[in-house]
């Protein structure tokens, strides 16, 4: 009993190493390809269409954290009901809860982590623009007014974003259950025309 113990805590054990390294390597690649592209975008694009941007990127972040809190709080129960009568969306969103901890470390570490990332280079690349089309005695505030702002926007549209999510935390995991299912059936019918 004790061996079969440890041999199913190694595998524990190793399935989250894996886990760890796939996150890791994943972070890193999508990390760097977001930052890539937001700053040859941004650099090209007027202050007005920069902002829009940016608040894209925050907005994203504040999206996926939503869904990470709702993951987590969310209770599996309902769902069985729902996918016993077939309600679409049911059964992705009872997966999506059985990997409740994978789903929160995604949504709200790494999409959040990355967006955090990219939203503080590209407020530094707004400020640029700023300095190079208006002229200020003290340049430094500029850089210092646009991440406050950054600042202030991630972190209370999340503190609004957690309250929502536990309120609603049914009703959302319901919902990214429903677009899981709509790409799975769109995958499904784009194979079946491949193959006729």
């Amino acid at each position: 009993m004790a061996k079969a113990d440890s041999g199913t805590s190694k595998r524990e054990r190793n399935k989250t190493a894996r886990w760890v390294v796939t996150i890791f390597i994943t972070t890193i690649f999508v990390s760097g390809a977001i930052s890539l592209l937001s700053d040859a975008v941004m650099e090209n694009s007027s202050i007005a269409v920069a902002f829009l941007i940016l608040l894209a990127i925050v907005l994203v972040g504040i999206v996926f954290d939503v869904i990470g809190v709702a993951v987590t709080s969310a209770d599996e129960k309902p769902f069985h009901s729902m996918a016993a009568r077939k309600v679409p969306g049911a059964r992705e969103a009872i997966s999506l809860l059985r990997s409740a901890e994978r789903v929160s470390s995604i949504c709200n570490d790494v999409v959040g982590d990355i967006c955090g990332v990219v939203s503080g280079s590209a407020s530094a690349t707004i400020a640029s623009q700023i300095l190079t089309h208006f002229t200020f005695s003290w340049p430094q505030v500029v850089s210092l007014v646009m991440s406050a702002l950054v600042a202030a926007l991630t972190v209370g549209g999340k503190a609004i974003g957690k309250t929502f999510a536990i309120r609603s935390c049914t009703a959302i995991v319901h919902g990214v259950g429903k677009l899981i299912y709509t790409w799975n059936h769109f995958r499904a019918l784009f194979r079946k025309k491949k193959e006729s």
